[in-house]
């Protein structure tokens, strides 16, 4: 086998730089590049723009150059160090693929025997993926080249298709599209360092890759320009001018500047990179680059630079990585202790569903007491963590029921505006006048006063005159109080909902998905249709006297609003004597002259109780009075006991014996292997998240041995010791 030796790639870490280079690089070889994303370079750029070229300068790995060979697909060069050399090309298929095409592509693989290799393996690669000259031209699958020895650095580079202006014969307006998703795609994970690689061979103002690295890395923070084929470029003409100023951060300025690399020429016929480094050097000791900075020129000074921005971006993101790598430890452990230990047997099964039903009764029996210190309880402030707290809900529906009971619970509503109905027609138009269920009809107390008259020689018994039937009350009230069952059936309705999805939410967080689907269908839903069914009995029970029976009350509230009505009506009655007797508005202040017959106004005050000489009007008032007393009264002993006979002690009360654990050595055999039964998925994502638990505790660890690492001068704090 050839060996893979290259000094240019040993030039990208230097012995200060090397322990924490070292450490991401373990990282990756620990496959945690799977679930956070790592710090590596990407090279991108415009179609022919000479990306290739610049990877092979950096990597010393020969990739295509020709024109007919430009990349049609990401390519990931990963170089490890290891005590044995290898090398290896495998494809990583996109999750847009088949299965089918998935399984095809990840049987691709290839061992290289050199460097040289590279080319005919890429075709290879190119006719697996389906992309051919009649067939599609790029593909978002990525060609994973894998380099291995003891001399080559930790180092990812990743080569991604060459941008393009616009449509040809060759490629579509779909191939411009997806190669910009796919460049866009590596552009935007944060921790990238872009290579922007521009062609001097095109004016940069209209080179796609600066416009796309510019809208993506606004600060400019992570990305280097790098100008290619500088000799294309005529000496001392504008054009020339303008790219050193462009080198020289002037034009376009990045945070990390620019760099200037003279490319291999391959019209010319094959060179070594030594010839190639020459060559180079020759073109940029004369001209006008002999103006620029020497750190800002050749394939040399770029290595160095890389080596310098690819450490500042490691500890830059250190924090941050290590904070993305514990939040995701977090979640896979709790997703891993939703699956719980592997169970095959019934045994195993019923105790999985026994400590499910532990848990299950301690975040109910929380949520339902209000104490919301389980991180089960999340945010209050959103949606899902106030569903989470169930007594909230309930108590905030309750608050909600009495409300809108007390406002669109009566049936009428007596008002000061008059009725635009004829006198003649008011009881059978007020009965078909209400547009919806929830709004009172409006009647004046004059027109409810006739209504009941009529009502009262309806029902007319053996009452004397001036007084009346004591089931006109019953009457009246079993009419006032009839929105009642809607307005309680639709309370019923949004609690049973709110526990529905508290219960999902509950059982979500317990259990692995599987189970938890098989936990609402079998025990939750059933449990809660049978629970709402006796709600809605509950309910009519408490509604069943109202709508049935006769008014029966001995609170003292009764008597206390009846007289507090007769007063109100005395005080107006008395009110209007005055008016009469005196001459003078209530409440006005004046000084009037005269002598006053107080017997008169004695007489006169004495007889306002009398002065209603219409005895069945008189009769209707006093039936208007105490229909209205009681309906108050009924009203808070319904809306208490609604909810505290029926939403508390039906519902509320019961949610945590839902799943008891003593109900799990209840069930059968086959009810637990339904529920609790471990699918291939299920033993599948076990396997996936055990390993990813443990990649993810290996690389936290990892990182947080460089917490407190200083970068510059190769000096350390803290514990630095070698992995």
């Amino acid at each position: 086998m050839v060996a893979f030796e290259n000094d240019s790639l040993s030039k990208l870490c230097s012995a200060d730089q090397i322990r924490l280079l070292d450490s991401i690089d373990h990282l990756r070889l620990q496959g945690i590049n799977n679930y956070v994303s790592l710090p590596q370079i990407i090279v991108c750029g415009d179609q022919s723009s000479g990306k290739s070229s610049v990877l092979e300068a950096i990597s010393g790995v020969s990739f295509p150059v020709k024109s007919n060979l430009c990349t049609r697909f990401p390519t990931e060069l990963v170089l490890r160090r290891t005590p044995h050399i290898s090398a290896s090309v495998s494809i990583v298929p996109h999750e847009s693929r088949s299965e089918s095409e998935q399984k095809a592509l990840r049987g691709f693989q290839e061992k290289l025997g050199g460097f040289g290799d590279l080319p005919d393996v890429m075709e290879k690669a190119k006719l697996a993926m389906g992309i051919s000259t009649h067939g599609k031209a790029f593909a978002k699958d990525i060609l994973r080249v894998e380099i291995t020895g003891p001399d080559h650095p930790h180092l990812t580079i990743v080569d991604l298709p060459g941008l393009i202006h616009s449509e040809t014969k060759h490629q579509t307006a779909s191939d411009v599209e997806l190669i910009q998703d796919v460049v866009q795609g590596y552009m935007k994970e944060t921790r990238c360092i872009i290579l922007a690689v521009i062609s001097a061979k095109n004016d940069f103002a209209n080179q796609v890759v600066l416009k796309l690295a510019r809208a993506i890395d606004k600060t400019g923070h992570r990305t280097l320009g790098v100008i290619t084929k500088p000799d294309a470029l005529v000496p001392g003409s504008p054009s020339e001018a303008l790219y050193v100023s462009l080198a020289r951060n002037q034009e376009v300025e990045f945070r990390l500047g620019w760099h200037v690399l003279r490319n291999m020429d391959s019209e010319k016929g094959a060179s070594t990179l030594a010839e190639r480094d020459a060559q180079e050097a020759d073109f940029f000791g004369e001209g006008a680059w002999t103006e620029l900075p020497l750190v800002s020129l050749g394939i040399n000074k770029l290595r160095d630079r890389l080596s310098k921005v690819l450490l500042g971006q490691i500890a830059s993101e250190l924090p941050s990585l290590i904070e993305e790598i514990d939040g995701k430890f977090t979640t896979c452990k709790d997703q891993l202790d939703k699956l719980g230990e592997p169970r095959s047997s019934s045994e195993d099964q019923r105790m999985y569903l026994y400590h499910l039903s532990q848990s299950f009764q301690s975040l109910v029996k929380a949520s339902v007491d209000g104490t919301y210190s389980d991180r089960f309880f999340v945010d209050a402030k959103t949606e899902p963590g106030y569903q989470r707290r169930i007594r909230a809900v309930v108590q905030n529906l309750n608050e909600d029921f009495a409300s809108d009971i007390s406002l669109h619970g009566h049936y009428r509503e007596i008002t000061e505006s008059p009725s635009r109905m004829p006198a003649s027609s008011t009881f059978n138009s007020v009965q078909n006048s209400r547009k919806k269920p929830t709004e009172p009809v409006k009647i004046t107390r004059s027109e409810f006063v006739k209504h009941i008259e009529h009502l009262m020689r309806r029902t007319r018994g053996r009452e004397l005159p001036g007084t009346f039937n004591p089931m006109v009350i019953s009457d009246l009230f079993l009419e006032q109080c009839k929105p009642w069952e809607s307005i309680a059936r639709e309370h019923v309705k949004k609690v049973c909902d709110s526990a529905r999805r508290f219960l999902d939410l509950v059982v979500a967080h317990i259990a692995d998905q599987s189970t938890a689907k098989s936990l609402q269908r079998e025990i939750c839903d059933p449990t809660l249709r049978n629970i709402r069914k006796g709600l809605d009995e509950k309910a009519d029970e408490f509604l069943k006297p109202h709508r049935e029976g006769h008014p029966i009350t001995y609170n003292h509230y009764f008597t206390e609003t009846l007289q507090s009505a007769r007063r109100e009506k005395v005080k107006e009655v008395i009110s209007e004597v005055l008016v009469d007797f005196f001459g003078v508005v209530i409440g006005a202040q004046s000084c009037v002259d005269g002598i006053y017959d107080f017997d008169d106004l004695l007489s006169s005050l004495t007889a306002c109780h009398d002065r209603e000489p219409d005895m069945d009007k008189f009769a209707a008032e006093e039936a208007l009075d105490c229909m209205t007393a009681y309906y108050k009264v009924a009203l808070k002993r319904f809306i208490d006991d609604m909810a505290v006979e029926v939403i508390e002690a039906k519902l509320v009360s019961t949610l945590h014996t839902i799943l008891e654990p003593v109900s799990i050595f209840k069930m059968s055999d086959d009810q637990v292997a339904r529920i609790a039964g471990e699918s291939e998925e299920s033993r599948m994502r076990r396997e996936q998240l055990t390993k990813q638990l443990d990649v993810l505790r290996k690389g936290l660890e990892t990182c947080k041995r460089f917490v407190g690492l200083r970068i510059g001068g190769g000096e350390h704090q803290g514990d630095s010791q070698d992995m």
